[in-house]
């Protein structure tokens, strides 16, 4: 093949000796706009899985790289006069120039012709080739000229940062943040070599302007860090290779992601790597990882499949999916350091922890495999911090397992069961069903059980199978379950009440869900008359009289829960149901004060909450589930979310159950472990209040990781209790935690699955050793 590479960084340098290695006869040719030797940037890191890859590409440019690492394994977070030290991260530092100068050399050694000093900002400049890589970088000119094809977004975040060097030696990946006047200001700092490290710089464009940076020329502005930084570098200086441009040194990331990798509407056929095809945040340390995986994946692909356009979408298949885990991993690491000042009323162990975990990769038992000094550490501080004991000689408590207290009520430990809609009630009436279902959950070992959204009328029913709590025969079903779970288990039972709305009237869940019911509809309600898809009824706007009625039902429901003994209680304000399309801006388009802007939306909610607050037991908990994020274009975002959660805060909520989306048919959720918890988190540290996470959490792991951080106070599962009721048990038999107390008819069962485990971890230990030799 005839190859041409415009862009002579990490990635185009790779492509070009992977393949003219695998085959000489290629023509290879790399053009680069810089000199051979120039360079941007200071120190590079890579992970030790990362040069697994390499070495399994090409041993003898691995063994050139691993020859020129720094290695480290501690994180050290600098914070309010502590630090904080965790270890077995596994890092690896070398120095941009010299990376760049090994590919060179290896290019040159395997006859790949090398062009500097060119610039190339038109493809039709290039001549008799049968393919052009387009790896000049995230300012790709040849991304720009087709954008029509790749149709780039270009995300330009929130912080300003710098990228400097010093002879500062650092013996760990350092993390060090200061307060200003103006706001906070971190460094993130490494050693790439014998004599340097890099020094990178960051704070919010609002702070970096406020400071008067923008201001500043480069070297006032490099002389002002080296002050607000003096304590860490030891009396050595900063330094700047950008120097010649006033301010620009700082800059904005730009998160960068294309509809499509490929060109074939060009003369030549055209694909993108490394940063012309995407970016990711150097928090999480994968720019150049993911530039030279492009590499091997594109260069395999080429190497397999004669048919060139199918190489191509080989290559793009394989890359998008794995490019997608580190940008959605890099965009929680951006927000959290876009946000540090919202984390900064934690205490430092909880600070780093939450540092640590940011990006969601990496969790609680990850970090336990890393450092288990460090995790029982901060297991130790979490429960003394929660008034539990905490002896060194004593096994720490999961931050799972630790009680968690709010107004009157404490729950033995942070799982919920979350509200599951089970369509199995006959007008509204909870039967045996229920109990067996609740109650089996109750015994599982969770601290919290959830009932089914309730609903407060025959008219509020999702589906003719809704629970209900609007007839006297509903409390007596519910108050025999409720008395069941408090006589036979340790667990507490919440009660969710809502009301459907505009997602009323319409088939059991398993039928043809959210869709109307063949026969037997009954007239539905919404803020305003719009169905929530085409083929559902449309609902008659709500009137002044129907929202005294919905409120009144409501508090009845309220009463009626708190005389079945109910522990808690949730108002559903989340998913499109009745309340939610009134906060919603796509389903409320009232011109009265309950439409409009954001607080008048609110407006009939907060009613509600204040209505039901008041004949709520004192002593009893009421929570309140939203939709953080509307996931379409002119919904609520996460920013709204937060006045949302504080204008509930204000009526009475003592905690926000923070789920998203299921507001419209048009949302587009980006799904993933954890999804929404990053939603938690802001409101949590944000509006100061508790929170419940919610969304695909279904590992102990997950659990583990949110509490510590302090991401949420309580973590609901939902579809892990379908598979498992008794879930809670198992997950502390997993993690080798016996005080947890079961049902005393299962506990030779205990005895038995923790004797199972512990044999299992001892062979797996054995076979790791072995492996290990």
């Amino acid at each position: 093949m005839r190859i041409v590479c415009i862009g002579g960084g990490p990635a185009g340098l790779y492509l070009a000796l992977l393949m003219k290695r695998a085959d000489p006869r290629h023509q290879i040719t790399v053009i680069e706009r810089n000199r051979p030797y120039d360079t941007f940037g200071w120190g590079v890191v890579f992970s030790d899985q990362t040069l697994g890859n390499l070495r399994a590409a090409d041993p003898q440019t691995h063994d050139e790289i691993l020859d020129a690492f720094c290695h480290w394994d501690d994180i050290d977070v600098h914070f309010k006069g502590r630090t904080i030290t965790s270890g077995g991260h596994g890092f690896c530092g070398i120095g941009r120039k010299r990376l760049l100068n090994i590919l060179q050399r290896r290019c040159e050694q395997l006859g790949v012709r090398l062009l500097f000093e060119t610039e190339i900002a038109d493809e039709t400049a290039i001549d008799d080739c049968d393919l052009i890589v387009a790896s000049d970088g995230l300012n790709s000119a040849i991304r720009a000229k087709h954008e029509d094809v790749f149709q780039p977004e270009i995300e330009r975040r929130k912080c300003r940062y710098i990228w400097l060097g010093t002879h500062r030696l650092f013996d760990a990946f350092t993390f060090a943040f200061e307060p200003t006047e103006w706001g906070w200001f971190q460094a993130h700092a490494y050693r790439f070599d014998d004599e340097t490290s890099t020094f990178i710089v960051e704070t919010p464009e609002a702070v970096w302007r406020a400071a008067g940076i923008d201001r500043m020329s480069a070297d006032e502005s490099v002389a002002f860090c080296e002050r607000l930084f003096a304590r860490y570098l030891g009396g050595e200086r900063l330094m700047t290779n950008a120097r010649h441009l006033r301010g620009s040194a700082w800059i904005n990331f730009l998160r960068i992601i294309n509809k499509t990798w490929i060109c074939d509407a060009a003369r030549t056929p055209i694909v993108l790597l490394g940063d012309a095809a995407h970016t990711a945040h150097f928090s999480v340390g994968s720019g150049t990882k993911l530039a030279l995986e492009d590499a091997i994946a594109l260069a395999r692909a080429l190497q397999q499949q004669a048919d060139l356009p199918a190489a191509l979408r080989s290559y793009e298949a394989e890359r998008v999916l794995e490019v997608l885990k580190i940008q959605n991993a890099a965009r929680n690491s951006t927000e959290w350091f876009e946000n540090v000042e919202r984390y900064t009323h934690l205490e430092a162990e909880q600070f780093a922890y939450s540092l640590l975990t940011r990006s969601q990769r990496i969790s609680h038992e990850n970090l336990r495999l890393r450092d288990p000094r460090y995790v029982a550490a901060t297991e130790r501080w979490f429960a003394a911090r929660n008034h539990l004991p905490s002896g060194s000689g004593e096994r720490p408590v999961p931050p799972m397992f630790i009680p968690f207290s709010l107004r009157g009520v404490t729950l033995a430990n942070r799982v919920v069961v979350s509200p599951m809609a089970q369509y199995s009630c006959t007008d509204g009436t909870p039967d045996d069903y229920y109990l067996v279902h609740l109650g089996s959950r109750a015994h599982g070992g969770a601290g919290l059980v959830f009932t089914e959204m309730t609903c407060v009328s025959a008219d509020a029913r999702i589906s003719p199978g809704c629970a209900g709590m609007y007839k006297e025969e509903h409390k007596v079903g519910w108050k025999r379950i409720v008395d069941y779970v408090h006589q036979r288990t340790p667990a507490m039972i919440a009660m969710q009440l809502g009301h459907a709305g505009p997602k009323g009237s319409t088939q059991l869940g398993w039928e043809e869900a959210d869709e109307p019911l063949a026969t037997g509809n009954w007239p539905i309600v919404a803020p305003t008359a719009l169905a929530y898809g085409p083929r559902n009824q449309l609902p008659r706007t709500m009137t002044r009289s129907d929202m005294n009625r919905v409120r009144d039902d409501f508090v009845r429901a309220a009463q009626w829960a708190a005389e079945c003994g109910f522990d808690w209680l949730e108002l559903h304000c989340a998913h499109g149901y009745l309340l939610s399309a009134f906060i919603c801006p796509l389903t409320n388009r009232r011109d009265d004060e309950y439409g409009g802007n954001l607080e008048n939306r609110c407006r009939f909610p907060l009613e509600v909450v204040r209505a039901m607050r008041a004949v709520w037991p004192t002593e009893k908990p009421l929570s309140v589930r939203i939709s953080a994020h509307d996931w379409t274009p002119g919904g609520n975002t996460p920013d709204e979310a937060v006045v949302i959660a504080r204008l509930f805060k204000e009526a009475g909520a003592d905690l926000i159950d923070v789920s998203s989306g299921q507001t419209t048919r048009e949302a587009k959720p980006v799904y993933g472990r954890m999804y929404q918890t990053p939603f938690a988190d802001r409101i949590r540290n944000e509006v100061g209040i508790a929170t419940m996470a919610v969304g695909a959490i279904f590992e102990p792991d997950h659990v583990n990781s949110i509490i510590a951080a302090g991401r949420a106070d309580l973590c609901a599962l939902a579809r892990p209790h379908l598979a498992d009721p008794y879930w809670t048990l198992h997950a502390a038999a997993q993690l080798g935690y016996t005080n947890v107390p079961w049902p005393n008819q299962y506990l030779t069962g205990k005895a038995q699955l923790e004797r199972n485990l512990a044999r299992a971890a001892q062979l797996a230990e054995s076979e790791q050793a072995e492996a290990n030799g």
